[in-house]
């Protein structure tokens, strides 16, 4: 697939692509649309914004918000709201769709303004993000939701399942940790500072009753307590090295 800046894919590289997502397009001109960056289209069209992916990316989060949301009460029947909200934020995050689009490899089928394309403008995460999400609204619109709901299951089931960033900050999940085994919030304190006045490093230690105490440092107070929780997660088994 090489569509060239600002050119509309050839209909042999959208049945490709098509092919590659499962879902096969009664009006492909709403495929078209959704490959469409708002620099592809000439400057003096005065509809330029609405001709390009910009209203089917925005249709296309709302359906991807409720589809997942559907799914993820299905698949965590005792989670609480909290959990479902990370969850969904993880799944719904541009970073997310990204990865998507280049499942779908749809970078090379982008149209592009000369300009974003030199820039490469088809690796971008924020435009691939925005693509699928397009792509997705432009299925709503041509087979409903039932489709949409359809691709949302193929190819977000498996990140959902196997998420590949923290679904919390490490405070967050310590304090979690420690006040589903009824005790008190973790309490950080600063025990040391070294290194220049322009470049300080702090030590904190974080104590957690009835377990030993952790220290770690950072650039900042907000860093070395967020590295002081992490280290702590690992120590006790919550939490995998890397994560």
């Amino acid at each position: 697939m090489n569509a060239r800046a600002g050119q509309a894919p050839e209909t042999g590289d959208l049945a490709a692509l098509q092919e590659r997502v499962g879902y096969r397009f009664a009006d492909p001109s709403l495929l078209v649309r959704a490959l469409t960056h708002v620099s592809a289209l000439p400057p003096s069209q005065a509809q330029r914004r609405v001709d390009s992916y910009q209203r089917q990316e925005f249709l296309g989060d709302r359906v991807l918000g409720l589809a997942v949301s559907e799914m993820l009460l299905e698949h965590f029947p005792g989670a609480e709201e909290g959990e479902l909200s990370r969850r969904l934020a993880d799944l719904v995050r541009k970073e997310t769709c990204a990865d998507v689009a280049r499942d779908w490899g749809v970078g090379e089928a982008v149209r592009l303004g000369e300009g974003e394309a030199l820039t490469g403008g088809a690796r971008k995460g924020a435009i691939l993000g925005d693509v699928c999400e397009a792509i997705l609204g432009a299925i709503f619109l041509d087979g409903g939701f039932a489709a949409a709901r359809e691709t949302v299951r193929r190819f977000f089931h498996e990140k959902m399942l196997n998420p590949v960033r923290p679904l919390r900050d490490p405070k967050t999940a310590l304090q979690e940790w420690a006040q589903a085994r009824g005790l008190p919030p973790p309490t950080y304190r600063q025990s040391g500072r070294i290194g220049p006045d322009h470049a300080p490093l702090f030590i904190i230690e974080v104590s957690v009753n009835g377990f030993e105490s952790v220290e770690a440092q950072g650039s900042s107070k907000r860093f070395a307590e967020q590295a002081c929780a992490q280290k702590f997660l690992v120590r006790e088994g919550v939490w995998e090295d890397g994560e």
